[in-house]
């Protein structure tokens, strides 16, 4: 029996919603990577893009756990020397909340080609209205205990 391989012509994708409101951002992340990844799929391989579309509502209601919204900093680099610069995620939800999001999913792809492809499968909006609708997308509920 020879294992099987999926072509990537042969890869059927779907478009998925999450609402974010009220939603850990890290739980939120590693969901949204594996429905990137194609993992829920039983034809996954890791050197095919397998995965589906995937739209994020309400970025700017993500949670964060602890006192991580104060104190949890992202960084940024200009390529200059001394070009480090550091915002807190209260600033970056206030200013960018879809960045928030992202930058959390694009740490739990792959660093390489393949996730950068999957990477840009993600759609992040800060409201609920999205402009997918032609695409019909299907809700995707996240199971989680409550905050």
């Amino acid at each position: 029996m020879r294992t099987y391989t999926p072509k990537p012509d042969a890869v059927t994708r779907e478009w998925l919603v999450i609402d974010a409101t009220d939603v850990v951002l890290g739980r939120l992340a590693s969901h949204v990577a594996v429905l990137l990844r194609g993992k829920h799929k039983a034809t996954f391989a890791p050197h095919v893009d397998t995965g589906d579309f995937v739209i994020v509502i309400n970025a700017d209601k993500v949670a964060l756990t602890g006192a991580k919204l104060e104190q949890k900093k992202a960084y940024t680099h200009s390529g200059y020397p001394g070009g480090l610069s550091a915002t807190s995620y209260s600033q970056m939800l206030a200013k960018h909340p879809t960045r928030a999001v992202e930058k959390a999913v694009r740490g739990m792809l792959p660093k390489n080609s393949i996730g950068r492809a999957q990477l840009s499968k993600l759609k992040v909006y800060a409201g609920a209205e999205h402009p997918h609708a032609a695409q019909q997308p299907k809700p995707y509920s996240l199971t989680q205990v409550a905050q």
